[in-house]
């Protein structure tokens, strides 16, 4: 499907006077491949997913959830944030709109986890750059850290550990419904593909960034004796080396991507990815807000796990 693009990257290089099997050529031949078609796949996807969310009424799915006992409401919670195009950090106001709406701390916790890994926009690049069966994969294991983890963090009754003004504050309760036609719904995921785009455009570049330096310069094989499938701590270093690091998944897709292509295995490119994702610093500090350090510590330990488990898994059967 973007043959063309490859084609047209491999123009431009030749255009520039450099040799396309020179390591600067490698390198730009995947900045400007990857770049190329993650941008048409975002705006495709965001638009495409933008006016399906405009027949989803919030307020509602919120009533839903609360209403769902037991494992139901962790896994409709977290297929809320795979429809929700959220990083870590702008998943937060979400969280607390959940609490306020009475919603258990451990289902909201499931949606705090799934929202930043999993959303159509990285589906649909993961499906580009390796396959419906790591897409697939990737997100049924997205959804399983965050209903597990969700299940686990419930079990210690966290509510105790959120801040009390949480439960007191009160948001929007209008019904939603704010498109009168079809034009409204095309106008407003036009509006969301600009506003979107807008606040990750950067984190893409600097992603593909990172990964034109290792598609480039790397060698092929050299990853793979730190990192590779055969080393059996690979997934747990790149899990850790992850938390520290913020981006979103259309910003770290590039990186796995050009890290696979090295050597490393794939359950440890995508581990690393959702640790950056899922576990990111400034997620954390803006938690500190709302939640307590013990349930901060116990979100990151639990979430690393099941994280740090997925990868595993992957390796195995990749």
């Amino acid at each position: 499907m973007f043959q063309f693009l490859e084609t047209f990257a491999e123009y431009i290089t030749n255009l520039v006077g450099l040799d396309p099997t020179s390591h600067w050529g490698e390198a730009l031949i995947f900045f400007i491949y990857d770049t190329l078609k993650i941008i048409i796949l975002l705006n495709i996807m965001i638009f495409l997913i933008s006016y399906l969310r405009s027949y989803i009424n919030p307020n509602r799915l919120k009533k839903v959830i609360s209403k769902v006992n037991g494992i139901g409401g962790h896994f409709l919670a977290s297929i809320f944030g795979i429809v929700t195009p959220f990083c870590s950090c702008s998943s937060v106001p979400m969280f607390i709109a959940f609490v306020e709406a009475g919603i258990p701390v451990g289902v909201t916790l499931s949606f705090l986890i799934t929202s930043p890994i999993v959303n159509e926009a990285a589906f649909a690049i993961l499906l580009a750059s390796f396959g419906w069966k790591i897409a697939l994969i990737y997100v049924l294991c997205g959804v399983f850290v965050g209903v597990t983890g969700g299940l686990i963090i419930g079990r210690f009754k966290p509510e105790r550990w959120v801040e009390s003004y949480v439960f007191d504050m009160k948001f929007n309760n209008s019904n939603g419904d704010q498109f009168s036609s079809q034009k409204d719904r095309i106008s407003w995921a036009f509006e969301q593909v600009k506003d979107i785009v807008s606040r990750v455009w950067y984190f893409v570049l600097i992603g593909i960034g990172i990964g034109a330096v290792i598609h480039g310069w790397i060698p092929n094989g050299a990853l793979a004796k730190y990192a590779g499938a055969d080393n059996p701590f690979s997934v747990i270093v790149a899990t850790i080396f992850g938390i520290p690091l913020y981006s979103n998944a259309l910003g770290t897709i590039p990186i796995a991507e050009a890290l696979i292509s090295k050597g490393v295995g794939i359950g440890t490119a995508l581990a690393f990815m959702m640790a950056v994702t899922a576990l990111s610093l400034p997620e954390c500090i803006i938690l500190k807000k709302v939640i307590k350090p013990k349930l901060i510590g116990i979100f990151i330990i639990t979430t690393g796990i099941g994280i740090i488990f997925t990868g595993y898994l992957i390796n195995f059967l990749f």
